[in-house]
């Protein structure tokens, strides 16, 4: 039995107005999340990742596109519905330090959305602090941490404040843009442990945004990546792992460390220059890096096509590169 699609985004783009002309954020992206699953999105810095996530909240209004919710294109609500709206979907910020008031507590951080949202009244003291406590148990959050400030607390825990906040609404759907790229390497396991262990607890459905694909290898069902603010590979994550197709997907599966001093890992090293985001000519954009790139690669937009079932890539050469 199929499950229920939760989110379904189509044709989406986001540009930015600059001096030189139109700067392509997010350019014609498409993909579905269902219910209770995760979808990976991973590239460089400066590929639109976080632009797309924002753009999927409206949090940045895109240029022109589809975001189906539940069936219905939020992109067409008015701003009373999308206030309603936020109480379903979420963000987490990438990082835990910046994205909290000073000024505010633990307490005060978490019960922040809930007064907003008219959840539970600002004189309900009671029934705030027993929320506050109940989502700080979930996270995982000691209770002796209520009245601390951010600056008393270390990375982990601020995140925690930032997805005990995301939760309080209890939303359907969260993006998580780089949620523990700015943690320690041990801190950053037992946060995407949390994470996996709320996904199921409360039936999730998680964006999860990264530079690292490691870090989404056994998080994600789904894998999207994206150069330049276009989608370059699509696929499950475990065919992407065993048999990754495009070039620059190669070139990101080199990168990962592995904890083996005898293993030999061949690394594919970039060279070129990484072309304009800003009014881009048409064809493939990662071809001034590409080893396989020839003259077919420029000139025409190189749509993405499904090379084996359920695995798209967008690559004019891919027949000969993997044949």
């Amino acid at each position: 039995m199929q499950n229920e699609k939760l989110l379904e985004v189509r044709h989406l783009k986001k540009y930015f107005s600059t001096p030189r002309g139109q700067l392509h954020a997010v350019d014609d992206i498409n993909f579905v999340i269902e219910k209770g699953k995760t979808l990976g999105v991973v590239g460089e810095s400066g590929c639109g990742k976080s632009t797309l996530g924002r753009a999927v909240l409206r949090l940045q209004d895109p240029t022109s596109g589809e975001v189906i919710f539940q069936g219905e294109d939020i992109l067409k609500y008015k701003a009373a519905k999308m206030k309603q709206l936020k109480k379903d979907m979420q963000l987490i910020f990438q990082d835990p330090f910046s994205s909290l008031n000073p000024r505010m507590t633990v307490s005060q951080a978490i019960a922040f959305p809930l007064i907003i949202q008219g959840v539970i009244s600002q004189k309900d003291k009671a029934a705030l602090d027993k929320r506050v406590n109940e989502l700080m148990d979930l996270v995982g959050l000691a209770q002796r941490f209520v009245n601390s400030y951010p600056h008393e607390l270390d990375g982990g825990r601020r995140q925690r404040i930032g997805i005990a906040r995301a939760l309080s609404l209890q939303p359907k759907f969260i993006v998580c843009d780089e949620p523990v790229s700015a943690l320690d390497v041990s801190i950053q396991a037992q946060i995407l442990n949390l994470m996996q262990d709320l996904q199921k607890e409360m039936g999730l459905t998680y964006m999860f945004i990264t530079h690292d694909l490691s870090v989404v290898k056994h998080l994600s069902n789904d894998i999207m990546v994206m150069y330049l603010g276009m989608m370059v590979e699509y696929c499950s994550s475990d065919a992407l792992f065993a048999k990754p197709l495009h070039p620059y997907t190669r070139a990101l599966l080199s990168a990962i460390p592995v904890a083996d001093p005898d293993c030999h890992m061949e690394r594919v090293i970039l060279r070129g220059e990484i072309s304009s985001p800003i009014d881009p000519k048409p064809g493939c954009r990662f071809a001034g890096r590409c080893i396989y790139a020839t003259e077919a690669c420029v000139g025409e937009e190189i749509p993405l096509t499904e090379y084996e079932p359920g695995h798209f890539v967008a690559c004019a050469r891919i027949n000969e590169i993997h044949s």
